[in-house]
């Protein structure tokens, strides 16, 4: 069997996908046509917030979320469907995209550096507590 270490693994699951700056992601973000998705753990969202319009699916569960035959499937999760993911730092969700694209879904990308990179671009982050208060009608 070939060892390959995990910065090897992030860097082949990058050749598999679409890798997006902030700005990019903030365009596709803009037009509403996409489902954007923080792959962080909920401790995480809570102390460092997350991108206006993400959907929370935790690294954890997203292969269940994104399977149409679990019994944890989302139905935000639709393999035809334009998705980004992003996780911290941006090797998490590389990882996650290419695992979705083992599973069926072809119009996936990630956000290359992650929150660091959406925030070091200066692009708008809510606090978790914010992002979960209901919508007022």
């Amino acid at each position: 069997m070939n060892k390959r270490n995990v910065r090897q693994m992030v860097a082949e699951a990058k050749q598999q996908i679409e890798n997006l700056t902030p700005g990019q992601v903030a365009a596709e973000v803009a037009a509403n046509q996409i489902l954007l998705l923080d792959i962080r753990e909920a401790g995480e969202l809570l102390q460092k917030g997350v991108i206006p319009g993400a959907v929370a699916a935790p690294r954890g569960m997203l292969e269940f979320y994104a399977d149409t035959d679990s019994p944890y499937h989302r139905e935000e999760f639709d393999p035809q469907r334009r998705m980004i993911l992003y996780c911290a730092s941006g090797e998490r969700s590389a990882l996650a995209a290419a695992t979705l694209r083992q599973i069926g879904y072809t119009n996936i990308a990630h956000l290359d550096g992650g929150l660091e990179a959406w925030q070091a671009a200066k692009q708008p982050v809510v606090t978790a507590l914010k992002w979960h208060q209901p919508q007022s009608a």
